[in-house]
């Protein structure tokens, strides 16, 4: 875990600075040590909220990519 904290997409790191990918995979390894029971009820409540950031930045991603796609269908069905 110490590897994951010196990557980008670490704990520390700004959700909204992270990219689809980066923001998708911490959310698993959250949801992971959630699963496996963090020590202290304090850090499972840390290790939630950041799962709420997380989720919301890739739903952010992937509404995004829809509304490119669903421009790119418009601009096609307008030709």
């Amino acid at each position: 875990m110490d590897a994951m904290t010196a990557t980008p997409s670490g704990p520390s790191a700004d959700v909204a600075s992270l990219s689809f990918e980066q923001a998708r995979d911490e959310l698993v390894r959250v949801v992971a040590e959630l699963e496996q029971g963090a020590p202290t009820l304090e850090e499972s409540l840390a290790l939630w909220e950041r799962g709420e950031q997380l989720s919301a930045r890739c739903e952010e991603w992937l509404l995004g990519a829809k509304r490119r796609l669903d421009a790119a269908r418009g601009e096609g069905e307008e030709s």
